[in-house]
């Protein structure tokens, strides 16, 4: 699994990867799904270039494999975001104390590398969070982690813990991701059997540059 995100004229770009299998090959495939994601981004690529882009290199470098993502493009001024999805587990958008249901759900897409294949195109959907929100992604290795008891953490859990242990408390986002992680550990005696990655992204509206009224 791979994780990025960077800011560059006041958008915040993120993604999650996630290579198919469990093996050296699945680092390197996703590993090239980065690669490709970051020179789109640096050469300017909008979203769907920038999935196009991956695809490209996907079928190019690894034509019998493939990987999940999930894009996001945060406009931090405005807050309006932009996302794409492409075949990953759909974020979680926290609001309060309360996950807003189907906030992401979309419908489904190919992975990446096999949308060519099939001949289906990416689409790019966008929402307007309120200040506070939390966009939450993680792979497929979190919510399907097994414990000794070969019960599965699930979604339901995962969510639970978010919003009842973390948010709910008033934690920041760093606070609440540190506990939530320390939670899926203790849930496998910290033995992870897949990849598991976590990203949380806060947006809170700028601060003015002249906070206090009548100063120009």
């Amino acid at each position: 699994m791979r994780s990025t995100n960077s800011l560059a004229a006041g958008v915040l770009h993120a993604a999650v990867l996630d290579g198919m299998g469990h093996d050296l090959l699945s680092g390197l495939t996703a590993a090239v799904a980065l690669a490709a994601c970051r020179n789109a981004r640096r050469n300017g690529a909008d979203l769907p270039g920038l999935v196009h882009t991956i695809d490209e290199a996907m079928v190019r470098w690894f034509p019998d494999r493939f990987a999940t993502g999930v894009f996001l493009r945060l406009d931090l001024a405005s807050g309006t975001l932009h996302w794409s999805n492409c075949g990953h587990p759909p974020p979680l958008l926290i609001r309060g104390q309360e996950v807003v249901p189907e906030a992401f759900d979309t419908p489904p897409e190919p992975p990446l590398g096999l949308a060519q294949l099939v001949d289906v195109g990416r689409t790019v959907h966008s929402a307007s969070p309120e200040p506070g929100d939390r966009v939450l992604t993680f792979t497929d290795g979190i919510i399907e982690a097994k414990g000794t008891g070969h019960e599965m953490f699930g979604l339901n859990r995962f969510a639970d813990f978010v919003i009842r242990r973390a948010t709910a408390a008033g934690e920041a986002a760093p606070e609440a991701l540190r506990r939530l992680i320390h939670a899926v550990l203790d849930s496998q005696d910290s033995v992870l059997t897949d990849d598991a990655t976590i990203m949380m992204i806060e947006w809170q509206p700028p601060v003015p540059l002249h906070p206090h009224p009548g100063r120009p």
